[in-house]
Order: structure tokens, then sequence, then C-alpha cells
């Protein structure tokens, strides 16, 4: 009943937008394990409830299918699986149909490719042919939409005629993990021995091997007079027949060559490599034809695949972790997939024409035959990467200079288009010479060194008649700042502020070699949990807040609504004005918050003890925003969350809120009879020297350079920006109540730099193995320090705590100007007693200055009060 009635509602609310039907119902009932089907009329399940009619098909909504058992499908896999816990597992299947007989939308711009919106794990071929694939919830309700319209297309004459979502099983996820670990999923290899009918053992034998033959072995490559065995399959695609491996001594048994292509080869080469001789590396070094070098998948159509060359992996372990990483950071990952590309397998394997970019990052010669392959996937139409390494193409010639190796230079690099972005970057030593005229326009990228000579270490060069192109560089963009190759802390400090340009080339470069760098779609909001550090405050919580709700358990403000419910269930809407508060703890568990970590290290009397945890959620300050005027003091209220969809800075600045962060809101009051109450500025400035007390007071951490930029930031040292606070009081008779946002990098290092990020430089430069840190330990000991800094501050005034924000602050001895860039120079010289900065002018006189009002740097055009 209940979700009938949500479908109605659904229906009420959302009318003729089949889109929006479609995404909001599977938003909403994804979680309760139901399944959603996506077929013609008359395959509607039985028992199925119609969401959606539309043009002879329908969307439904009936009970879970679920898939336990793996034995009967042919699985893609060729690293350790785990079903994201946001993503949608379902079957497609579809039947094969003449190209001439298909029906297509009059505009190429509405179709929707399959390959697009999914990434396949299993298959099961005969008719319909059927593959087990993973969706975010957006891309499978995209799917199910475009089938709705008949805009969904399957390569190879494929025709979708069904989605269902599954769930899963554990058996079936462990399986997948399992043959996935040893690089065993994917070994689908078919064997000229074995007819249709003979079944493979489950030690992965036929049956004549099974009774002691034991002569045949699996071949490692096709051969070009051989084909599989029957005729069964009119379409081409023989019935696929597992090579199933049932140990990792088993793999080791196989032939080099046959393991390095299961392990690395991706999920479009796996299919056709038995039987596709000409995807070989023959064929591929003739070249092939444009209309297949424009291809980028197969009849599974997974998401194109960028290749990582490093020469041999086991002399390039970290370098090809870095890459990796990189990249992983640049593209969308939910469009490609990043696989390493050994030495053996470029020479080898058919990779040709499954991959959009290949990326070249290694110094060492690269082998004659392989710079072949290379050349020959460029003139093919293919796009190549090349980072710090030999590759050259034409005429273009490569000089070495040892003065610039392994230094931080100055880096001018030129959009397409026009356009100049400097910064610094770390030199190969390598600089680019002989530059053909073509490759020097306007309309190409390329950048210098910003030295006398303009050594050019950035070049787009064209090659081939088929729309192949390669961007060269000889600047390591594909470095952290942390790399083992810089050696001076001053330039660390460079490439590290330099960081979030080095990601902008990189982008820029991907961007014209064709892939999509675009940003991922916000996550979708989650319930907040209720919790607490010590059962006796959760009893009187819970009586206060049972007095302060509605009869529909909710408390309302301007900005939000809170349902409180004692467990949540997909039914409840959560949007950034109403949200569910899960009571019931005992099922609570996160990645991104341990309640027990958070506990040890609260030593408040008030702080911090009941906490309302979000996943995601918009912004923390809003969170508290209908509890902070009636809630007793004792029972110190903390909002925390995982990631922020609309994070809040100064004025009307954004925060971004990744992963990683440190974000919180503290509720506090103050009675405005008291030192603090009578200097309330001073609050932001106590809760940044809680931060960053937080960190430098634990033993042996007390150099990380860690400090307060006055009024609300936290810096690395003087170099960029690392935190921030943002205070909102409200006076109510003689009390203030007051909401502290605090947000700062904990663990991810990009977009800028993150406190594990100094932690880690310092153990490089002294030596120590100090432990990196997590979000919840930081901001326990930041609540727990704010505390303690109130108090002091209410028993001793400023003085009390001044030493202390002197010792950590930026400002010491720094010159700023008044009014403007061209205004009167000060010396910055401390704090006055109501926590506005003080200023030495010329004449020797000490004056406040206050903010202009302007949003980006409140050092900038500081002015002095009006006097009255």
């Amino acid at each position: 009943m209940l979700i009938t009635l949500c479908y109605l509602y659904l229906w009420a609310r959302w009318g003729r937008r089949p889109a929006a039907l479609v995404l909001s119902t599977v938003r909403q009932l994804r979680t309760s394990r139901c399944s959603f089907t996506f077929c013609g009329a008359a395959a509607r399940p039985g028992d199925a409830r119609v969401c959606l009619s539309r043009g002879g098909r329908v969307f439904c909504v009936g009970e879970s299918q679920s898939i336990d058992n793996l034995n009967k499908w042919v699985l893609f896999l060729v690293s350790p699986f785990v079903l994201e816990a946001e993503h949608i597992a379902f079957v497609t299947e579809s039947i094969w149909e003449q190209g001439d007989s298909l029906q297509r939308p009059t505009s190429a711009e509405t179709l929707v490719k399959w390959s697009d919106c999914c990434l396949p794990l299993a298959c099961r071929p005969g008719d319909p042919y059927q593959v087990i694939a993973e969706a975010s919830v957006d891309d499978f309700s995209r799917l199910g939409v475009a089938f709705m319209e008949d805009r969904l297309r399957m390569e190879n004459g494929l025709v979708p005629q069904k989605i269902v979502s599954v769930y899963l099983q554990d058996s079936a996820l462990q399986e997948l993990a399992d043959q996935a670990s040893c690089g065993r999923a994917a070994a689908l290899l078919p064997r000229a021995d074995l007819s249709p009918e003979t079944e493979p053992t489950l030690d992965g034998k036929d049956s004549s091997e099974a009774s002691g033959d034991g002569t045949s072995e699996p071949s490692s490559e096709p051969t070009g007079d051989s084909e599989p065995a029957g005729d069964s399959d009119p379409h081409g695609l023989t019935e696929h027949l597992h090579l199933h491996l049932s140990s990792c001594h088993e793999c080791l048994e196989l032939e080099s060559s046959t393991i390095e292509s299961v392990k690395f080869a991706s999920a479009e080469d796996i299919p056709e490599l038995p039987y596709d001789a000409s995807g070989g590396p023959q064929a591929a070094s003739n070249g092939l034809s444009q209309e297949r070098a424009g291809r980028r998948g197969n009849a599974v159509g997974k998401a194109p695949n960028i290749l990582l060359y490093v020469g041999s992996s086991q002399d390039a372990p970290d370098q090809l972790q870095q890459v990796q990483a990189l990249l992983a950071d640049c593209v969308d990952t939910d469009r490609y997939l990043l696989y390493p590309l050994p030495e053996d397998s470029a020479r080898r394997d058919p990779w040709l024409d499954h991959c959009v970019l290949l990326v070249i990052a290694t110094r060492k010669p690269i082998p004659e035959d392989v710079h072949q392959k290379f050349t020959a996937y460029l003139a093919q139409g293919g796009k190549v990467l090349s980072l710090s390494s030999s590759f050259l193409l034409g005429d273009l010639r490569m000089t070495c200079k040892a003065a610039l190796q392994s230094t931080v230079q100055n880096l001018v690099f030129s959009k397409a288009g026009g356009g100049d972005l400097r910064l610094s970057a770390l030199s190969s030593g390598c600089v680019y010479k002989d530059s053909p005229e073509e490759i020097l326009g306007p309309d190409r990228l390329q950048g210098h060194l910003e030295n006398e000579d303009k050594d050019r270490v950035i070049v787009q060069v064209p090659f081939g008649d088929c729309g192949g192109e390669a961007i060269l560089c000889q600047v390591h963009l594909e470095l952290p700042p942390s790399s083992s190759v810089v050696q001076t802390q001053e330039e660390f400090n460079l490439l590290k502020s330099s960081n979030v340009s080095r990601y902008e080339v990189l982008k820029e470069i991907l961007d014209a070699l064709g892939l999509s760098c675009g940003t991922q779609q916000a996550p979708a909001l989650t319930p907040l949990h209720l919790l607490t550090v010590a059962e006796e405050i959760r009893g009187p919580f819970m009586q206060w807040l049972g007095r302060r709700v509605d009869p529909e358990g909710v408390i309302k403000s301007s900005k939000l609504a809170l349902k409180f419910v004692s467990s949540y269930t997909p039914e409840v809407e959560i949007t950034p004005s109403s949200v569910p508060v899960v009571t019931d703890t005992e099922a609570f568990s996160s990645e991104h918050f341990n309640l027990e970590i958070y506990r040890q290290n609260l030593q408040t009397q008030r702080l911090g003890k009941i906490i309302l945890f979000a996943e995601v959620t918009t912004t923390t300050m809003s969170l508290l925003d209908g509890l902070m005027f009636e809630m007793p003091q004792e029972m110190g209220l903390i909002a925390i969350a995982g990631r922020q969809t609309q994070g809040k800075g100064r004025g009307p600045n954004a925060w971004l809120s990744p992963l990683g962060c440190a974000l919180s809101t503290v509720l506090l009051s103050i009675p405005l009879r008291s030192h603090l109450g009578q200097r309330i500025p001073f609050v932001q400035h106590l809760m940044s020297l809680a931060i960053v007390e937080a960190v430098r007071s634990i033993p042996e951490y007390q150099d990380i350079n860690l400090r307060v930029k006055w009024p609300n930031d936290i810096y690395y040292g003087d170099l960029m920006k690392i935190g921030g606070v943002l205070v909102n009081s409200t006076l109510m008779g003689d009390t203030f109540y007051i909401l502290i946002g605090f947000g700062f990098n904990v663990t991810n290092s990009n977009p800028t730099i993150c406190i594990n990020d100094l932690i880690e430089e310092y153990n490089r430069q002294h030596g120590t193995e100090l432990k990196p840190l997590r979000a919840d330990y930081v901001i326990a000991r930041a609540v727990t320090l704010l505390e303690r800094l109130i108090d002091t501050f209410q028993d001793k005034g400023p003085d009390g705590v001044l030493p202390l924000y002197y010792k950590y602050w930026v400002h010491s001895g720094q010159q700023v100007r008044l009014g403007s860039a061209e205004g009167p120079q000060v010396w910055i010289v401390g704090l006055d007693d109501s926590g506005y900065l003080q200023v030495h002018q010329d004449g020797g006189e000490v004056v406040t200055v206050l903010p202009d009002g302007n949003s980006f740097d409140m050092l900038r055009n500081l002015v002095l009060p009006k006097r009255w």
C-alpha cells in the first residue's frame, strides 16, 4: 500500500515528465530492494505495478529479483570488484536485428548509447543476449527513459528488449571478487578442441582432460585459420565457454602471454580476443579503416579505456600509481577506465581499437617495435599524451639540458585559441627543438619555460589523415609536489602553490585530446543520524526533544524541517529543506566518521556531546538552526558531515567540501555580560586557534606548519589556505546564541593542500614517521580546545589567549596598504581589545582598521573606522 501511494504521489507531482518520474521513483525506492523493469507492455511481470506507459513500453516496479549464482555467466571483470553503494546492478536483454530494419529517431542527437551509461560485469550469450551491468542511479534512470522513448542504442546490431534491476546477493559478489582478485574472471579463451556440446568441468578442464587425456593447452592468440567450434550462432558470436581457473597456482601455469592478456586487457578486448583475428597485432600495424578507427566499443559496450604505458611495471611501480591517480582526479571516471599497458601487451595484444587515449610516461627508451605500434595507433586516429617521455614524432627533435633537470621552473602555458597560464613546474631537463610550423599555430596548445631561451616543453602534434594527435610534455605534470624528485622545502612550496594550475593545464590538455573532464554530479543527500558521546546524555535529550517536536515528529525553522524517525525508509523524502533524523544508533556505521574515535578524543564538559551526522548534506550551518535557541547548554550540539553540496564561505563565497574535509558546525551560548560576550568578534579567532592547536599540540606534531590568518582562515605557512571559520550569532535577551561553522582539509590533497600533505612532507624532510590524521579525530580535539580557550578567555579576557594566537598567526611584521593598492603602507602589530586588526602608521600611531567588505581577501583595502 505504501509503495502504491508513493507511485500516486510521484505521478501527481511530476505529471507528464517521464524523466523526472523515473528518476524520482528510482531514487526513492532504490534501497527497498524492489525491482525496476523497463520492457514492452506484453512482457510486463505479472506482479509488477506500472508507473509509466509510453508507446507500447512500460516502466514498472515489482518484487526484488536477485542473482546468487554466476556459474552460467561469463565474467568481464579484470580487477577486484565492489558494487558501489549508490549504484544499481541490472540485466539488459537484447536481440540481433539487421541494420536496415532498425528504427531510429529522426535526430541523432537524441540517441543514448548504452555503453556511455554503465559498466558491464558479465554476459550470457544466447537469444536473448543478456548482460549484467552496473550504473549510477541517474545513469540507470537515463537508460530506462531512453528505452521507453526508443532512443537507446547498443552496438553490433544488438537491440534492447528489456532492462530489469537485480540484487546481487553476497555469494555472487564474493564470486566476482574472488575471481577478479587473481585475474580469473575475464579469461574467455574458447578452445579449438572443444565443441559447444563439451562442457568444461569445475577445475577449468574439458571432459577429455578430466578423463586423463590432458593433451590440450589454452592458446594465447587465435591463429589465422582457426575457427571457433560449432555453427549454432548465426550472428558470428559463438557460445562463450569458461576457462575457469580454480586457483592462483593454475594461473601461474598458463603461458606468460595469456596471463598478461587476461590481467591487463579491458572488457572489450576479452570477448573479441579469441576469434577476432583482424584485431591482432599484425592487422593493427597495417592500419585500420577510418570507420573502425572511430569505433571505441563493442557488443558489451563498456566505457572507453585510457591505457597507461610506463615501460616495465617492475621498473616503475610508483610511476604507474602516480599517473593513474592523477588521471583519476582529472577525467570523468564514470566514462573512462584506466588500465596499465605493459610492454609485452603493447607488442602483442589487440589494444589499438579499444583505447581512447594512450598515456606514455617513462624516461627509458621505447623499443622500436613498441614505438611502431604507438604510431600505428596514431595513424588510425588515436590520441597520445606523452609525459616526460622520449616519445617523438616526425621531424620533431629533443635535446637535454643538465642545468634544467629536476629543477622548478616558471612555465608559460598557452591555451588553444589564446590565453596564457603561468605556474611553477618541475622540469625534466629536456626541451623540444626544430618544431614544425604546423604545431606552433595559435589554435595549438603549447608551453615554454620563462627563461632566456624560452625553451619549448609542451607541443601539440597532429599525425596522419584520420585525426591522430599527440601532446608531448617535458615538464613533470604527472608528479605531485610530494614526489621524491622534489628536494627542498622551497621547491615543494612553489609546486604546491601551483598545484591547482597544474591540474588546470592537465585538464586543458585532456580536453584538447577529446576527453571529458566534466565535474561529477552532486551526490544525493542522506539522512541525519542522532548520536551521543555518552548514554547518560541521550535520555534527557530525548525527553527534551519529545516536548519540542510536533505530532509528526518534526521541528521546523525558517530554513529547515527536521523529522525525527526511529529508522530510515526510502519513502521518506530528503530535500534541502526537509531532512529525516534517525534516532536509532545501533545500526549506525560510516567510513567517514568513527563515533568511538570521536568519543575517545572529546574531553569537554559541554560542547560537542550530541551529534547530528550526515554522509552528505547541503551545509552543516543550517542543520542546527531550529534547535539553537532552546537547547540546554549542557547538551552541547554539533553537526558533522562527510560532504557538503552547498558549503558556505565568508559573504557570498562558497566552500568546496569534498571527501577528506573536516566539516562541522558547533552550537554554543555566551552570556552578554561576560568577557567574550562583550567581544564577540574573538569567537572566530578562538575557533581558528583551536583548529591549529588541535594539530600542533599533538606530541611530535608541534612543528607542522599550520597557522592562523586573521580573521578566520587556517593556512599552510603564509602560502595557501587549508580551512576557514564562519560565525553566525544571534542576541536574544542577555545571551548570544552562536553557530560556529568550520571546514579544513585533512586527507584531501586536492584541489589545494591538506594537513596530511604537511605531515608527509615533514616526514620526508626530517626522516620522521608521524602518522596521518583523521577528520573525526581532529574535530574532537578542536572542539575540546575551543571549550578550554573560551573558559580561559572568560576568566582572563583577551590577554589569556593572545600569546598563543600570536605564536601561530602569519602576520608578524607584515605590511599592508590602506584603502587600495596605492594606499599608505602600514605594519600589522596585533589585535585590539575587540579582536580587530591594529596597524602601525609611519607617523608612529597605532590604529585599528576594518575590512572594506570585499569577499576575496580581508587584508586588502583595509579602512580606518569613522571617528565621531
